[in-house]
């Protein structure tokens, strides 16, 4: 029986007992985002611009612009068009490292965004303050217990704990481990979405139980129709399997460079060559090591675009979580939703 068939035969078994359940566990979620589902995108650069957004949140879930490198200017546009697109709430992540993050900040506030996700570590000083003085919730990315007990202190609305299974950056621990070791400790005090390696509504509906109030998806929104990705990168995610999908290597431990979990290809024995050519810079003392940061993450954004845009999959970068191999068709973003609701719903109400 295929897989649709299963879901609808569990909706008879079990009545609507799952998909209230799913929508009692998702309340403080739903709630938070304004959204029909607490399913959030993840914010993927290049791929999380104002056509997928828009429709993840008109179908229910919560679209988040990527910033990633862009300018102020260029994140002023692509906010105006996403609300152009827009019926449903979404939100805009920035990274913490970004030079022009205070002026970032500004274009949220000029656009009356409703919530703003930080991603990089802990923001400078005063950003947490500034974003929530503009009147948006601010919803902070955690890869450990104490940084997060951090953050809530500093004011974080809501938190989000990514694990290794993820794709593009990442950090050393799995989702199901952070899951264990934070969830317990703070999802009474404060709302946490957990991301990370989820493909299919049954593990959502294991994060809810445990205590989440939602969930984020990046890898699997990569094939939607809504998305501009290219037609060669949608097809290396529908062709690999979850092993395909590692970790890049640091090369110089002098380099802190974060892992990026991306699909094996020629680009990945190049970055190990960038690697050893910023180190080189820093060892003649070129560089200072905060400029040999901005040059990797550059690196990166460029690698990204060739891949996400250009449609070079062999020499750009195709970060993808290790889900991927849970993606085998190009859908609709709403298909994409209704399945992962549906499927949650499934497995829950076969507890009930």
């Amino acid at each position: 029986m295929s897989g649709e068939g299963l879901i609808a035969e569990a909706r008879v078994m079990h009545g609507d007992g799952g998909m209230v359940r799913l929508k009692e566990l998702m309340a403080r979620g739903i709630e938070f985002l304004g959204t029909e589902w607490a399913i959030m995108g993840g914010a993927m650069s290049w791929i999380s611009e104002r056509h997928l957004v828009s429709a993840i949140s008109n179908a229910g879930g919560f679209g988040v612009i990527a910033c990633g490198a862009m300018s102020p200017e260029l994140l002023d546009t692509e906010i105006a068009e996403t609300k152009k697109r827009a019926t449903k709430p979404f939100g805009v992540n920035l990274i913490t490292m970004h030079p022009q993050l205070s002026e970032l900040i500004d274009v949220t506030a000029k656009h009356g965004v409703s919530h703003v996700v930080l991603a990089g570590g802990l923001p400078p000083g005063g950003a947490i303050e500034r974003i929530k003085g503009n009147g948006a919730k601010l919803i902070a990315f955690t890869p450990a217990l104490a940084l997060a007990k951090k953050l809530m202190r500093s004011g974080a609305d809501a938190l989000v704990i990514e694990g290794m299974e993820a794709g593009g950056h990442i950090g050393p621990v799995s989702t199901s481990v952070l899951a264990q070791e934070i969830l317990p400790h703070v999802a009474a005090d404060i709302p946490v979405f957990v991301a990370g390696g989820i493909g299919r509504g049954e593990a959502i509906a294991a994060y809810l139980e445990m205590g989440a109030v939602g969930v984020q998806l990046g890898t699997r929104f990569v094939c939607a129709h809504e998305c501009i990705a290219h037609a060669n990168f949608k097809k290396a995610f529908i062709r690999a399997s979850a092993r395909d999908a590692i970790p890049s290597v640091q090369i110089d431990p002098r380099l802190p460079v974060i892992p990026v979990r991306a699909l094996k290809n020629q680009e990945m024995v190049n970055f190990a060559a960038k690697q050893r050519e910023v180190a080189d810079l820093l060892d003649k003392r070129a560089i200072e090591m905060a400029e040999a940061q901005l040059q990797i993450e550059h690196y990166w954004a460029g690698a990204l675009k060739r891949a996400v845009i250009d449609g070079d999959v062999e020499s750009g970068s195709v970060m993808a979580g290790q889900s991927v191999g849970m993606v085998n068709r190009e859908e609709p973003v709403a298909d994409i939703i209704q399945e992962l609701v549906d499927e949650a719903a499934a497995a829950l109400g076969s507890r009930a």
